[in-house]
């Protein structure tokens, strides 16, 4: 603010006397810093400014006369601000998308050449500080004392843990085979992570002890012994980490499938990589550029880290290969869901290692302390959110293969819950998974400074957007449960139960069918018109077309209309069910579909027919009630009458002997005697009442058994006679006449 101070100057001599301010001219004052900001004073000014303000404030009395002027100035009203007539303004262009990118690329352009500038300055005009040999050696010699010390207490401490950790791998690993428990090796690989760092932490404690010891009271040895604990704490801990992984010395406690070869590999040369970084730019260059000079301390910065970028972008074209193939076996054996992630990041890991060594080539040569660990807790970070979404995500995915069983009598009162339930769950915890890897998503943009994303939660678009989504969870939830409760009691109407309730009749079942389907459609076109409302589509064009949409379409589907109000009043009249024996004009089959529009009916040669409800004037049902058939029996002329009737009857009683059969038939047969008389024959005639659909088991049994009885007893059915008639003397004059007339037949077997 040193413009405001260089305003209150002004208004003030530059003697001990005060000037009276007027009220005009603060008004004046007021008004033109409404128009126009003052220009920035110079550096002269402003210190000439500061040394009248001093003056003024050295002086009781001028200090007082100020502090009273200040005080009337701040209690005077200010004037009544008067609208200014400023013309429109312009409405600016619309940049393209190449005009933006050219923007953007010049912004970031111009600050890394800037980087680039200081860097050089850095270089080149430092000033230029005297090496000092003796206190250069002296620092070293303390410095390399506090450093042996502190690597051979860790590695005694770790050698001294080995037997441990050897144990607790093989035991973790033991119980793993057995399948005793999926989550003791898990816990033995943690708890061996939570021991190395437990060290690591006893370590810097020891370490801290042994710098006070080593520093020769001088701070800069102490200053530059604490860099080398820094530095040691970050390392060790980012090796802890590569020891977690890939475990070299201790292939029982190794959380992923990889070689002992490859393990080793890949864990010497990351962490000689990091001890490297580490200790070059932490240690080494702060050292150099205070014992030394900063020239060479910033040329060494810059070698270190160019070794570094080189043998890191080496590492991993040569492996780029080698660890391809070992990520698409990776998928092969991991379940559907990481199989997706794991075979894109085995196209595109070579291109983001080599980035991630790249950025930090360049951050470490602008920054290089912090840059380092910025990029260090950046990666931890990513490892640990990677880590925990994948465990998360595993346990999902576990969760979604297993099923909930309920009670057998649960089952028999809601047959269709179980599954249901159990589709429910698993794409809720499907839903979650996927929520899952956004907010992983997420936290990795927000680690590397890419997105802000306790900001942009915070923020209107972020609430908005988490508002949106637990009402979309809410919406689908309820009307999950609503759905789920009314179908179940659909169902369980639908079915008996175990205190020997029966099945509901077939009108039942097809109404609640229906009702079951209707109501699908319903809950489902009321949770799709609230989501879209929640997401902020406008559905009342929607509900309007949809209206008008209806209306055109009840005019152009008046025979639709017409079939389903018949086939609700069918249903209500009890007319036919499902599985009924039914005759619908020329049509006998049985009906085996019935929808809102149509029946489906299967005739006995295997032909289905698909009749709307419409069609249906007059419809027979053979299953309504009873079944009943009338069996007549011709026998010829000449039997004895009472015979006939008692063989008869003798065979429908020994019919009525057969349990399987007497369980078919209602009541008692009923005999009518002679039916029918010829002259050939009489007609005998026995009537049965039976079960629905049974009549025809009845009567092919009973054509059985009197055709048995009837040869038994010798009764004749009718004979079928001719009658030959002899031609008379007038017959034959007659055919003599007609040949004469007619000129003789030609024999029947002419000779030539």
């Amino acid at each position: 603010m040193p413009w405001i101070l260089l305003l209150l100057c002004s208004l003030l001599s530059f003697q001990t006397q005060a000037v009276t301010v007027p009220a005009a001219a603060v008004a004046a004052s007021s008004t033109q810093t409404g128009d126009a900001s003052p220009a920035e004073p110079d550096l002269e000014e402003k210190k000439k400014a500061y040394s009248a303000l001093a003056d003024v404030l050295d002086n009781d009395k001028s200090r007082t006369e100020l502090i009273d002027q200040l005080r009337k100035v701040a209690a005077t009203p200010p004037p009544e601000p008067v609208p200014a007539i400023k013309p429109p303004e312009e409405l600016s262009e619309e940049k393209t998308v190449l005009e933006n990118v050219t923007d953007v690329s010049r912004h970031y352009g111009g600050v890394l050449a800037e980087r680039f500038a200081q860097l050089h300055r850095n270089i080149t005009g430092s000033p230029y500080k005297a090496f000092n040999q003796q206190t250069f050696f002296k620092a070293l010699t303390h410095f390399t004392m506090l450093a042996a010390s502190v690597f051979a207490f860790f590695w005694l401490i770790r050698l001294c843990m080995t037997t441990l950790w050897q144990r607790m791998g093989k035991w973790g690993r033991k119980k793993n085979r057995d399948r005793s428990s999926w989550f003791h090796l898990p816990l033995m690989i943690i708890t061996a992570f939570i021991i190395d760092l437990l060290l690591l932490a006893l370590t810097l404690f020891v370490g801290q002890i042994f710098s006070d010891m080593m520093n020769a009271g001088s701070r800069t040895i102490a200053r530059q012994q604490g860099l080398f604990l820094n530095a040691f704490a970050l390392i060790e801990f980012f090796k802890a980490v590569l020891r977690l992984i890939f475990c070299p010395r201790f292939p029982d406690l190794r959380p992923f499938p990889v070689s002992d070869q490859s393990a080793k590999y890949w864990s010497i040369r990351l962490s000689g990589l990091s001890s490297l970084i580490g200790y070059g730019i932490l240690v080494a260059v702060p050292i150099i550029s205070n014992q030394v000079n900063i020239q060479t301390g910033a040329l060494t910065n810059v070698a270190i880290m160019l070794i570094i970028t080189l043998w890191a972008l080496y590492l991993i074209f040569h492996n780029k290969r080698n660890i391809q193939q070992s990520l698409i076996r990776l998928a092969d054996r991991s379940m559907a869901f990481f199989s997706l992630f794991i075979r894109a990041f085995a196209l595109i890991w070579h291109w983001l290692a080599s980035a991630y060594f790249v950025v930090l080539f360049f951050f470490s040569l602008f920054d290089p302390g912090n840059s380092l660990k910025w990029m260090m807790g950046a990666s931890v970070h990513s490892l640990a959110i990677i880590g925990i979404a994948a465990f998360i995500s595993g346990m999902l995915s576990r969760w979604i293969a297993k099923t909930i069983t309920l009670s057998p009598q649960v089952q028999r009162s809601y047959p269709e819950l179980q599954k249901r339930l159990n589709s429910w769950i698993s794409a809720s915890l499907k839903m979650a998974r996927i929520l899952t890897v956004c907010v992983a998503v997420m936290l990795l943009l927000n680690a590397w400074s890419l997105f802000d994303m306790w900001a942009w939660l915070t923020n209107g678009a972020g609430e908005k957007t988490v508002d949106i989504l637990i009402r979309i969870v809410l919406i689908l939830f309820f009307s999950a449960v609503g759905w789920t409760l009314l179908a179940s009691l659909i169902e369980n109407r639908l079915a008996s139960d175990i205190h020997g309730r029966p099945m509901p009749s077939a009108r039942t079942r097809t109404l609640l069918t229906l009702f079951r389907n209707a109501l699908a459609v319903v809950i489902s076109t009321i949770t799709i018109m609230i989501l879209l409302s929640e997401i902020g589509v406008n559905i009342a064009p929607l509900l309007a077309g949809a209206g008008a949409l209806g209306l055109a379409v009840s005019f152009g589907s008046q025979t639709l209309v017409k079939d389903i109000i018949t086939g609700v009043f069918i249903q209500f009249e009890n007319g036919m069910n499902t599985g009924d024996l039914v005759t619908i004009g020329p049509i006998t089959g049985t009906v085996e579909r019935m929808s809102i529009r149509s029946v489906g009916v299967r005739q006995d040669t295997g032909a289905y027919h698909i009749i709307p409800w419409s069609s249906i004037t007059t419809f027979a049902n053979f299953v309504r009630g009873i079944g009943s058939f009338v069996a007549n029996y011709d026998v010829d002329r000449q039997e004895d009458v009472e015979k006939a009737n008692r063989i008869l009857k003798e065979a429908v009683a020994e019919l009525m002997e057969r349990q399987d059969i007497r369980m078919l038939v209602i009541g008692e047969p009923s005999f009518a005697g002679i039916v029918g008389l010829t002259n050939q024959a009489f007609t005998v005639r026995v009537s049965f009442t039976t079960q629905p659909l049974k009549q025809w088991t009845v009567r092919f049994a009973l054509d059985g058994m009197v055709k048995k009885h009837f040869d038994a007893a010798g009764i004749r059915p009718p004979v079928q006679t001719v009658q030959v008639m002899q031609p008379g003397p007038d017959a034959a004059q007659a055919l003599q006449a007609s040949e004469a007339a007619t000129g003789a037949l030609p024999p029947a077997n002419p000779t030539v």
